[in-house]
């Protein structure tokens, strides 16, 4: 009998004790860093995160492309940009990076891995400023808050690109007026349309996406003024408000013709942020910092926080 209790006492230390090296190796496990900087004087606006943490950003001032490890807040420039913005950004599943060229009037796919052009369309001839763009199964689109049109890169065989963008004009109750019209853009949670922020009123619209014919969403007496960057989990849509600082999160109804506002999140490091990409359990929103003079040794950050 004491034998048996001796044997059971040691086949107990021989399986608590991989639990514990387990446990310690997690604790010497550093955690994602909260914040991570980018380069002085970067002067960034959109952001997408790939596979393996790895975020890109792109660049206001001259166009740059870089990537940033979220785990250890390393980087490096892939694309030193046209000299003209960068603006939003997506990533697609073939690690294509769907770039918006603001005031150049053009858009661009870049190869996230090498940082290779793959493909430049240019979206307009005159005044422009290509602010966002959103990805679906069949299809880029880029808005643009100068003019009431959205540009469609409709993606051929196996994802293929095509030779030239298709233009979309917006109709209905998006009316164009003085400052930042269209801005971010997502797909609507049913896959059937997008949904499109106009930073100068504040409203959200479902717009068809073969005919551009757009119908805004009731949130109430709600105002999404400065709504920036868009992000559409299931049924929750993320809108950032640059100047404001803050993220308001609604609950959309199945077609997103209505929406209600949940809670709002705030963070003290905001420093006007523009835009939202999801990694993990956490939102990650770049500081375009746009109330401060822009320098090169200006410093910027894209700031981490928790889903709540």
């Amino acid at each position: 009998m004491k034998l048996a209790v001796v044997l059971a006492g040691f086949l107990t230390v021989l399986v608590a004790a991989p639990a514990a090296a387990a446990q310690a190796v997690s604790a010497s496990t550093p955690a994602f860093p909260t914040e991570v900087a980018l380069p002085d004087g970067f002067q960034p606006e959109g952001i997408a995160i790939g596979s393996h943490a790895a975020a890109y950003f792109g660049s206001r001032a001259t166009g740059a492309i870089y990537r940033a490890d979220l785990r250890t807040g390393q980087g490096q420039i892939i694309n030193p940009g046209p000299g003209t913005p960068s603006l939003g950004l997506k990533i697609d599943g073939r690690g294509r990076l769907f770039v918006s060229g603001g005031t150049g009037g053009d858009a661009r796919v870049i190869d996230s891995r090498s940082g290779q052009v793959l493909a430049s369309y240019q979206l307009a001839s005159g005044a422009a400023f290509i602010n966002d763009v959103a990805l679906t199964r069949h299809a880029a689109y880029f808005t643009d808050s100068t003019n009431p049109v959205l540009y469609k890169l409709p993606f051929g065989r196996g994802g293929a690109l095509p030779s030239e963008a298709v233009k979309i004009p917006l109709s209905g109750d998006l009316v164009y007026a003085t400052g930042i019209n269209a801005n971010g853009i997502a797909p609507a949670p049913d896959g059937e349309a997008l949904l499109v922020i106009q930073s100068n009123t504040g409203k959200l619209f479902r717009v068809d996406s073969k005919t551009g014919v757009a119908t805004l969403v009731d949130v109430g007496t709600e105002s999404l003024a400065n709504g920036d960057g868009l992000l559409v989990e299931g049924r929750t849509l993320y809108v950032v408000q640059n100047r404001l600082n803050t993220v308001t999160v609604l609950n959309l109804d199945r077609h997103a013709k209505s929406g209600k506002v949940v809670r709002r999140l705030v963070d003290a490091r905001f420093d006007v942020p523009t835009t939202i990409a999801p990694f993990r359990d956490r939102l990650y929103l770049p500081n375009a910092r746009f109330t401060t003079t822009p320098t090169p040794t200006t410093p910027y950050s894209v700031i981490a926080i928790k889903r709540r």
